[in-house]
């Protein structure tokens, strides 16, 4: 059985709850994590060793808070006061937890699911998603990472366009996979509006809102937007139910058996902020 799982944010304790509640099996079952393994939640090492010790039975994907520990690791970014990497970044095996992060996937294609961590712009198709998606993961696991770590924030190019190059085109395809909840039909990101889907700002709607998006028909699931809340759609799922902040850690079916959502309380909650 496959199963797709929200943010974790370092709540290691819910994930192993969650898998036990499903029964899993590393022999003869898969999940897929969808991003934002690590960071504010009470056990950011313990969730990368569990991830770890999956071994190939998870697909974990980067989020925004995975690239902020790889910066902070690389001196680029200062740790926020509420980050909770520092036991990583102590560990004796801090390496080789780094080079484990570097590994993961950005996008990623599986029981006809395409699964990101935030989401797409409308002139992406599912097969431009999973190759952006690669060029990004070449810099990161080459030996130019620290240098992109340099520039890889930023809000701009705020619009996204097939002809950009270079670390414009870089940072553009981060911001949208990793950052992405408000845009234009032309593909002009809000980076500024964290709330629900009915917050939006004039002339932007959900990404996943637009008639116009070329991954429509392509059922995808995503996390990153806790305000959202749990969207279970044949085509649509939204997967962070804000774990971090007191709610759930969601798991859903998509094997092509019975649809089965699984939620576990979670027990350790961090103030927002």
């Amino acid at each position: 059985m496959h199963y797709l799982i929200g943010d974790l944010q370092g709540c290691c304790d819910a994930l192993a709850r969650l898998l036990a509640q499903i029964d899993f099996s590393p022999s003869r079952d898969h999940v897929h994590l969808l991003g934002d393994l690590v960071n504010r939640g009470p056990d950011s090492l313990g969730t990368l060793r569990s991830l770890r010790a999956l071994g190939g039975s998870a697909t974990c994907l980067l989020g925004n808070h995975d690239l902020h520990l790889l910066a902070v690791a690389a001196g680029v970014r200062k740790p926020n006061r509420k980050d909770t990497l520092a036991p990583i970044l102590e560990d004796t095996e801090r390496e080789a937890w780094l080079d484990w992060v570097r590994q993961r996937k950005l996008a990623d294609l599986s029981d006809g699911w395409l699964m990101v961590h935030a989401g797409v712009v409308p002139q992406w198709t599912p097969e431009q998603t999973l190759s952006l998606a690669r060029e990004v993961e070449a810099m990161i696991q080459g030996p130019g990472l620290n240098d992109f770590l340099q520039v890889m924030y930023g809000d701009r190019p705020a619009r996204w366009d097939d002809t950009l190059q270079g670390n414009d085109r870089l940072r553009a395809v981060v911001n949208v996979l990793t950052r992405i909840r408000f845009c234009a039909a032309d593909g002009t990101l809000d980076f500024a509006t964290k709330d629900g889907a009915d917050a939006a700002p004039p002339g932007m709607r959900p990404w996943f809102a637009h008639e116009t998006r070329l991954t429509a028909g392509q059922p995808m699931a995503f996390g990153h937007w806790s305000t959202l809340g749990l969207i279970d759609s044949p085509e649509l799922l939204a997967l962070d139910t804000g774990c971090i902040w007191g709610g759930q850690l969601t798991a859903v079916r998509v094997d092509g058996g019975r649809r089965e959502v699984i939620q576990v309380q979670c027990q350790q909650a961090q103030a927002p902020g």
